[in-house]
């Protein structure tokens, strides 16, 4: 069962709240996300036949994707789910769906990974079913991503892209206002790091 809107709506409101009171922009922009861990996708997705499979489990995770002051990554910030030694997650630019969203300045959204065969596991714990990802745009650049995934498939549908869109629209205010550019400056590259390239499972 997908949350209904207007539980999206509270979920969202008190999200905002959160991020207006944050001192720093990667407790705002996690206030984001967890709005959309938990007022996005079909709650009840794993319980339809195929959803998951041997060994998978019902499970999300989301967070925000920044493009580095180098532009050499697309890395992780203000996560929920992700294992904490990715807390710096760091995807090659150009790979992937993240960097199809960079590339192309449009969102995705992959209902059935098993569908999309350049799907590329990046989460350390496992393959991800269902995801989606969304621009985040601030003085006219692209300058990151809010992404969402579920193991279980079809988790994800037009409905989830379109709150999607509106968190990625809180995000660049939240950019703007917590001052994310001098923030990222300072924070890349962490010392906690985590090189896709060198580490990732293909």
């Amino acid at each position: 069962m997908r949350p209904a809107d207007d539980t999206f709506l509270s979920r969202l409101s008190q999200a905002l709240a959160e991020a207006a009171e944050a001192e720093t922009p990667e407790p705002a922009l996690a206030a984001l996300t967890g709005c959309a861990y938990d007022a996005l996708g079909d709650h009840a997705a794993a319980e339809r036949p195929g959803a998951l499979k041997d060994g998978e489990r019902d499970y999300r995770v989301s967070g925000v994707f920044l493009v580095t002051p180098d532009r050499r990554y697309n890395m992780l910030v203000g996560n929920v789910g992700f294992p904490a030694e990715q807390r710096r997650l760091a995807i090659p630019i150009e790979w992937n769906h993240p960097g199809e969203v960079v590339r192309t300045g449009q969102p995705i959204l992959l209902e059935n990974t098993d569908e999309a065969a350049e799907f590329r596991q990046f989460l350390k714990t496992s393959r991800m079913g269902s995801s989606v990802y969304h621009p985040i745009r601030s003085g006219g650049a692209l300058v990151g991503q809010i992404v969402a995934a579920a193991q279980a498939r079809r988790t994800y549908d037009a409905a989830d892209l379109a709150r999607l869109a509106t968190l990625a629209q809180a995000a660049a205010l939240v950019w703007q206002a917590k001052g994310g550019a001098a923030w990222l400056a300072e924070d890349y590259p962490a010392p906690d790091l985590w090189r896709a390239e060198e580490k990732a499972t293909a």
